[in-house]
């Protein structure tokens, strides 16, 4: 392997790339940079004032903020230590946090701001194991803030400690869509193994920038984009926020972006409804340029007619949209969850070469992936170097689709004091049985096809994965959000937020005579029934008969991480919405609400 810990990691980059741009971040109309050289000093003197206030060898330091300098900071000042990083997310309940900080029994706790501070600062008296609470925000006269510690440090210099492969870097505590979050615990060698592979596979160099919206809480985000990124030299420009993405892409024009399907969702639904004003030539040529695209993509011989037509839809439209995202993007990256194919495909088309990886928190996160040379769209990939992929044919009782099962340097060491769930998940012979099903092609590619949990079965004795279809349809322009359930039932229902800002401009034309726009009356509007029926039926069409909906429910609150309805990584907590909403999906059966049989 290239590197055998993250202290060697970040140690070589800051010596190679002393004086490359690392982070940026905005502060007022412009953006401020900081070099590989500056943010090694400052790791070295956080990590000296860590030191001072008594962290040491396997003590927890949590977090909770979002990306920010002094988040990167912290984690490699931490890990310098031989201690353990804990992230969690801003968004996360206070009982998470509280949760998460017993559990781990962190040592120091980091915080956002002082608005968080205000909320976490009398932990210490309630949680035992907790000596610090420490704010990224205020000033060294303050002796609980990050300048303070930064000032202590300074004075009293400590060299970093090089841990072995084995030992334990952080905890990333899982979303936790049924029951408590569970402490993954993930060594110096999970991480640095998949570092190491992505080096070996993909053409990513110091020239490259990114703008870095995925939390660093998440696996995904912390390895793929923080720990990778950095290790090559590149430059990370940190987002103002979700809403800003587009506009700070035009601002910092990236070459690379890392995404979980459903911001590539969002940028695919703008494009394609810009697209939609467009003429109906236009429309075509569009239409002409994205097949042409994808025929060459697949290895087809392009006519003079079809490469013309390329042309012409690159310079009409889609060197405007490359345009709008800044002009340098080459690579998009996909993980998280399974991107559609037609959102893939069209963002392929434009010309910004996706390429979609597959793995858990508990693989460090990646297991497979697309790379340069060895890439199928629909596929998440072939294996990275070191793993190996396995399908257990016998849990699914399916010849082409198996759970998948993994192998490699990067399986977890895993999870912290959970004994039983330890051993539900590992094999004998040491594999992680990761509860997806896929399919291997001959190719060695692997497609995942849904959550072994996920799945139910219908009265007639069909099984279903609902969640692929919760995918397709969510390409609407008109659904913003949406659950499928049918567990012992004779057909699948749904419900389904709308998108009500495109619902309500849809409403607006004469065409479609809809005197009330307020959100009640849309949403119990026939009219606006039927053409969510439409959707419904437009958008299933790859789908079994069996496993449509047909029926559905309208609801009007999206499903948030804030009303507890998602995960901070945007999974569907299905029991939640089967809480609030378990009547409603009872009487599209005809009846009042039972027992909830919705999984995980």
């Amino acid at each position: 392997m290239k590197y055998a810990n993250l202290v060697e990691l970040v140690e070589q980059s800051v010596e190679h790339y002393a004086g490359r741009e690392l982070f940026g971040t905005k502060v007022g109309s412009s953006w401020r940079w900081i070099t590989y050289g500056e943010f090694g000093r400052l790791v070295d003197a956080f990590r000296a004032g860590l030191a001072a206030r008594g962290v040491g060898k396997g003590d927890k330091v949590a977090v909770i903020a979002n990306n920010r300098v002094e988040w990167a900071v912290a984690a490699y000042a931490v890990y310098g230590l031989e201690a353990c990083y804990v992230p969690m997310y801003e968004a996360q309940a206070e009982k998470e946090w509280q949760f998460i900080l017993k559990d781990c029994e962190a040592k120091v706790l980091l915080v956002a701001n002082q608005s968080i501070y205000a909320k976490t600062k009398d932990y210490v008296s309630s949680i035992p194991s907790l000596k610090h609470v420490i704010a990224f925000e205020g000033s060294t006269t303050d002796t609980h803030t990050y300048e303070s510690v930064l000032a202590e440090g300074r004075l009293k210099p400590v060299a970093a400690v090089h841990p072995d492969a084995e030992s334990i870097c952080g905890f990333i505590y899982t979303s936790g869509t049924t029951g408590e979050p569970k402490g993954v615990m993930l060594s110096h060698g999970n991480i640095a193994s998949n570092v190491s592979a992505v080096h070996e596979i993909m053409d990513m160099e110091q020239e490259d920038r990114s703008l870095s919206f995925l939390p660093w809480a998440h696996s995904f985000g912390q390895t793929v984009e923080l720990h990778c990124l950095l290790s090559m030299g590149a430059a990370m420009a940190l987002a103002e926020s979700v809403d800003k993405i587009i506009d700070n892409l035009a601002e910092v024009r990236p070459t690379l972006i890392m995404s979980v399907p459903r911001i590539f969702n969002r940028i695919y639904d703008r494009v394609q409804k810009q697209i939609r004003e467009k003429p109906k030539p236009v429309q075509k040529l569009v239409a002409a340029g994205l097949a042409a695209a994808k025929k060459r993509r697949e290895g087809g011989r392009l006519t003079l007619l079809e490469v013309a037509a390329f042309e012409a839809a690159d310079r009409l439209v889609f060197e405007k949209v490359r345009a709008r995202f800044g002009g340098r993007l080459k690579y998009a990256f996909s993980g998280g969850a399974a991107i559609s194919r037609e959102v893939a495909e069209f963002i392929d088309g434009i010309g910004v070469m996706v390429y979609e990886g597959y793995g858990l928190t508990e693989t460090s996160p990646i297991a497979t992936a697309n790379a340069p040379g060895r890439r199928r769209i629909g596929s998440v990939g072939r294996a990275i170097p070191l793993v190996r992929v396995v399908l257990d044919h016998k849990i699914t009782n399916d010849p082409e689709n198996g759970e998948v099962i993994l192998y490699g340097p990067n399986i977890m060491k895993g999870y912290h004091n959970r004994p039983e769930e330890n051993k539900a998940v590992f094999t004998e012979d040491g594999g992680f049985r990761t509860g997806d099903m896929g399919r291997l092609d001959r190719n060695g590619y692997l497609y995942i096809t849904g959550r072994i949990k996920e799945q139910y079965k219908l009265e007639n004795g069909k099984y279903v994965v609902p969640s692929p279809l919760e995918e397709k349809l969510k390409l609407s322009q008109y659904i913003a959000n949406v659950m499928v359930h049918g567990s012992n039932k004779p057909y699948n229902v749904a419900l389904i937020v709308p998108d009500m800002t495109e619902l309500r401009e849809w409403a607006k034309k004469p065409e479609n005579g809809i005197e009330s726009l307020s959100d009640d009356s849309l949403l119990a509007d026939p009219k606006v029934k039927n053409l969510i029926r439409a959707e419904l039926e437009a958008y299933s069409g790859d789908f079994k008969q069996f496993e449509k909906v047909l029926k559905f429910e309208l609801v009007k609150e999206d499903f948030t991480v804030g009303n507890g309805m998602l995960t901070p990584s945007m999974k569907l907590k299905r029991r939640n919405v089967w809480q609030v909403y378990g009547d409603k999906v009872e009487k599209l059966y005809g009846g009042g609400k039972t027992e909830v049989r919705a999984t995980a």
